[in-house]
């Protein structure tokens, strides 16, 4: 018994030593800068101590093959700026930092020196000023949600650069200003979510040809025509443009019959008739085209795989002459 818990002392001390060494001087030393510049640091990332391997601490993770730190995930009550020190962190590829409404400030330059990063969610804290355009140095990044802030001013057309981006969530902001014509060059398969803020202007007609997977856009200020976002030849699952001040002819809009599973173009000025062709859009699940300037009737013999029923008249209500089931019969 005795020499059974010797070897088990000797392989728990002797794991603890050789995890020890996994954390790199560097990174732990950039870490506990970045935990002690907050205000309320003793209060936070309590894990978060000298004595013991940083790989290990609380939202920490290191590469298994170099044993740098590649992903730092803080959903703590962060009391503060992000610090400069966060660019000592050269390795990381997820920067995670939300949920913190006291991280205030600016986004710092030094983010911007993070030539790694693949995921950077600085989201649902109090994040002031732009959207920075440095953030396009950031070649590797897939993925940036800069939501749920108090960011300002327009939007970067460097933005657009990114050359491996497949999705950008600039939602639920202040910001002002038109989406750039430059988004029209985003590569590949795309999730663009701008709602809830102050933008205006006409859409881009270059956005055409980008393929939005997912593009949510409502709330905000837009004007004249977004039919450039229907189109049969691409892929969208989701094509939210409500609240807007949108004014085109709904007519003409073509759908991606086997990808489109929500569609919302409600509160603008919408105005044409609803085409039979989105009848064939086989996997929509959520429709509203309420509160536009629609007329004629409401196309029926829908396709739907996941619906055993037809949308009811909440998809439809406040339109200038919409008949058919399920409003009014039309007049013949």
């Amino acid at each position: 018994m005795r020499l059974l818990l010797l070897f088990f002392f000797f392989f728990l001390f002797s794991g603890f030593s050789s995890g020890a060494k996994r954390c790199h001087p560097s990174d732990r030393t950039a870490l506990l800068k970045f935990k002690y510049s907050f205000a309320n640091h003793d209060q936070i990332l309590q894990t978060w101590m000298p004595e013991f391997d940083c790989c290990d601490w609380y939202g920490v993770e290191c590469n298994e093959t170099t044993n740098r730190v590649d992903s730092l995930v803080a959903t703590v009550q962060l009391n503060g700026t992000i610090p400069d020190v966060i660019a000592n962190l050269t390795y990381l590829r997820t920067l995670r930092l939300r949920k913190s409404p006291f991280l205030v400030g600016e986004i710092p330059p030094a983010i911007g020196e993070l030539k790694n990063l693949v995921s950077l969610e600085l989201n649902w804290n109090s994040l002031t000023g732009s959207v920075p355009a440095f953030l396009a140095r950031l070649k590797k990044l897939w993925f940036l949600d800069l939501s749920f802030n108090k960011l300002s001013g327009t939007i970067p057309a460097s933005l657009s650069t990114f050359p491996e981006i497949i999705g950008i969530d600039l939602s639920r902001n202040q910001l002002t200003g038109s989406i750039p014509e430059s988004f029209g060059n985003l590569k590949g398969n795309i999730y663009l979510v701008l709602s809830h803020n102050k933008l205006s202007g006409e859409i881009p007609a270059s956005l055409g040809n980008a393929n939005f997977v997912r593009i949510l856009i409502s709330r905000n200020n837009f004007t004249g025509s977004a039919l450039m976002f229907f189109k049969a030849s691409k892929t969208s699952d989701t094509i939210d443009i409500s609240r807007n001040n949108f004014a085109f002819d709904f007519s003409e809009a073509s759908f991606m019959a086997d990808t489109l599973v929500d569609l919302d173009i409600s509160h603008n000025k919408i105005w044409g008739g609803i085409p039979s062709r989105i009848t064939d859009c086989v996997v929509l699940q959520s429709l509203n085209v309420s509160y536009n300037r629609l007329c004629g009737e409401i196309p029926s013999g829908w396709k739907l795989k996941y619906r055993s029923q037809p949308f009811d008249n909440t998809s439809y209500l406040h339109n200038r002459c919409l008949c058919g089931s399920p409003l009014q019969p039309c007049k013949r």
